[in-house]
């Protein structure tokens, strides 16, 4: 039987549980800290860890102390200048907080810790889902989830179950030792009696060797045997698994300047971590358009340079041609991110909000529309105004607007969270 013990000690200066107890702590202060590193940084930098800075006053903690007045006794180790009795001199500048000037002395800064890619991934991502999620049994991808089923008598060390084990020695111990202990019991007390009426010696005699072999018997009644163990058992059971596709649509057409281009590249740079992290079995489809669409890879997708025309509906087609060729059937679940500045020329934007409403929501779980308007923000796009009217399930169309680095986490969390599907878009 091999015993395998990690003796392996925690980094200097750092402990494991200690560190997720702080990290849950101070869960809302490190995704502040968290939603300011990700406005500040590239897009190739978004899913590297980094230093978070917590203030001070955020983690400070109530503390007791003395008050003024009273008559206290003090013994402090290492005191070699002052006895009972003697006074203390006074700080220079009086007062109770040491009359230091304005400007003088110390102060504490921001606590900065550093944070892993995986502790900086999973606050990223906490709480968020693809919204209306259906799981079933799909043909072809075996989905197994281990499940309790009772206890076995033979397994692994660590499924060793105590409480059981010992439930089962002390059941055994009492099947084989109860009926012994009983007759000890008896011929104890019949010694007794056969010594208080002086009875024959070769009585007595024979009664005391009963006892003692009795007695060997019962020691030879083990306290833990090979029977009693057992073992936690589990079993693989079929789970219903969720297959996904995300098509993300991106505008890259001539209105979509630098800055445009670069929020909506950074809000599918979360979506992208976002989808590769938490779930297995989901496809990715990068669509992009000018006045034609194209499917490209992803690293086209984020740092090619193309640019020309707008015409919406190029894509919104493109991706109903694909969902009909590779996702019709097999149990998928459609979903569907766009990001343009709404910029549509003539009645483009009417007839994308009509092939939207008639042919791709009725076949997608959840649409997210994010509009990168002008900096002020001020005017509606016509493509905003289309997709305005459009009606859908509750909870299956979503849209948001965008003008700042700074709002694409918010808008983000706010697109994916866990009730996102339940509401009304």
């Amino acid at each position: 039987m091999a015993h395998l013990i990690d003796r392996r000690e925690n980094a200097p200066n750092k402990s494991a549980v200690n560190r997720a107890r702080f990290l849950r702590r101070y869960k809302e202060q490190i995704r502040r800290a968290v939603h300011d590193m990700v406005s500040e940084r590239s897009i190739t930098d978004m899913d590297r860890g980094g230093d978070v800075s917590v203030p001070r006053k955020d983690i400070s903690e109530p503390v007791f102390r003395h008050g003024p007045g009273g008559d206290r006794e003090i013994v402090h180790p290492g005191n070699r200048e002052f006895t009972k009795g003697d006074r203390v001199p006074r700080p220079d500048g009086g007062g109770e907080g040491g009359g230091k000037e304005p400007g003088a002395g110390e102060s504490e800064d921001e606590f900065v810790f550093a944070l892993s890619r995986e502790e900086f991934l999973h606050i990223f991502f906490e709480d968020l889902e693809l919204p209306r999620l259906e799981r079933n049994m799909l043909a072809g991808i075996e989905e197994q989830k281990p499940q309790r089923a009772g206890y076995t008598t033979t397994g692994s060390p660590t499924n060793l179950a105590i409480v059981r084990t010992m439930r089962t020695s002390l059941a055994r111990r009492i099947a084989l030792g109860g009926p012994l202990a009983r007759e000890i019991e008896t011929l104890n007390q019949e010694l007794v009696r056969a010594l208080a009426e002086d009875r024959p010696q070769a009585e007595i005699q024979a009664l005391r060797a009963r006892i003692e072999e009795l007695e060997r018997k019962l020691a030879r009644v083990p306290f833990l045997d090979e029977f009693d163990l057992r073992y936690r058992n589990r079993v693989n059971v079929p789970e219903p698994t969720a297959r996904a596709v995300m098509f993300c649509l991106m505008d890259v057409s001539a209105s979509m300047d630098e800055a445009k281009k670069d929020l909506a590249k950074r809000f599918f740079t979360l979506l992208y971590l976002f989808l590769t992290r938490k779930y297995e079995h989901v496809e990715l489809v990068f669509v992009r358009h000018t006045d034609n669409a194209e499917e490209v890879d992803e690293k086209t997708f984020f740092y090619d340079r193309k640019s020309g025309g707008t015409v919406v509906l190029s894509a919104l087609q493109l991706m109903a041609e694909i969902v009909e060729a590779r996702y019709a059937s097999g149990g998928w679940n459609i979903y569907a991110a766009q990001a343009s500045d709404g910029d549509a020329f003539g009645a483009d934007a009417g007839k994308s909000a009509r092939f939207l409403a008639d042919r791709i929501l009725p076949q997608t779980r959840y649409f997210a529309y994010l509009e990168t308007p002008d900096e002020s923000g001020a005017r509606m796009s016509s493509l905003w105004v289309e997709y305005q009217e459009i009606s859908a399930v509750p909870g299956s169309f979503a849209m948001r607007r965008v003008t700042r680095r700074d709002e694409i986490y918010p808008v983000f969390r706010e697109l994916f969270r866990k009730d996102a599907g339940v509401q009304a878009a």
